[in-house]
């Protein structure tokens, strides 16, 4: 049976975690960089508890007023000691509530820079091994944050969005585009399905591109997220793919 891990951002302030947790099998959760703080942390790890999802860091850049999506100019030693520092406060929140961090996916503009450009997916990689070798990486399927978590040693996850539309190099648009994200439920299954059970995407200029479906990622903040996460989590498991998160033993 084909399987696949079904994640998403939390811990962002949007009022959606509790109802979104029974969905989802791994939960992302801000670290206080671009959302988040003790508070808010200290919830999502005591819901995903509760619902046996898998607790991972959503280290971002910290930069509230842009939600942590626009590119800075930054260093690769910044961007480690950002890393490091967001996932240990997570790890220490986690540990104190009886819970393990198991991965660490980066937020935002520091994901997309990171899938693109070696010397920041190193710096990452290397943040992520320094905190626990054990964590593993999830990072966008085909990208130089996957490569550089291997070379490190990390486990990794390669991520597929159901919620974002695809250019033909198997980037994600850009979200300043009108056509970059997709809120139509059927569209977002039949584009979950096509990469979990075929490895393949519709790029928005028609062709199909090949990726790696590990886990597939559903945005926590948008209007219609529980919606949407209702949807695929029914719609996966009708089409017979076993959604777990990569704690969960096989079967």
């Amino acid at each position: 049976m084909p399987r696949i891990d079904l994640n998403c951002d939390l811990g962002e302030g949007t009022g959606h975690d509790a109802a979104l947790m029974p969905f989802i099998t791994s939960a992302n959760i801000a670290c206080g960089g671009h959302a988040g703080d003790e508070a808010t942390m200290q919830a999502a790890v005591d819901l995903a508890r509760r619902h046996g999802v898998a607790v991972g860091a959503h280290p971002g850049f910290v930069d509230r007023e842009n939600f942590g999506r626009t590119e800075p100019a930054v260093w690769p030693e910044e961007v480690f000691q950002l890393v490091l520092t967001q996932t240990r406060a997570l790890q220490r929140i986690a540990r104190a509530r009886g819970a393990t961090v198991t991965h660490v996916k980066p937020h935002g503009a520091l994901y997309n820079m990171a899938a693109r450009n070696t010397l920041l997916a190193a710096a990452v990689a290397q943040a992520v091994y320094e905190v626990d070798p054990r964590l593993r990486l999830f990072g966008l399927a085909g990208s130089h944050s996957l490569a550089a978590a291997r070379s490190c040693g990390l486990e990794v996850a390669s991520e597929v969005f159901a919620d974002r539309t695809y250019q033909p190099d198997g980037t994600l648009t850009p979200r300043a585009r009108a056509d970059a994200l997709i809120s139509d439920e059927g569209r977002v299954l039949e584009q979950a399905l096509s990469m979990a059970r075929d490895g393949r995407v519709r790029a928005t200029d028609g062709t199909e591109v090949a990726v790696q479906a590990d886990t597939v990622c559903l945005h926590g903040d948008g209007p219609n997220a529980v919606a949407l996460a209702t949807c695929l989590r029914a719609g996966l498991e009708a089409a017979g793919i076993e959604v777990r998160n990569f704690s969960h033993p096989q079967s």
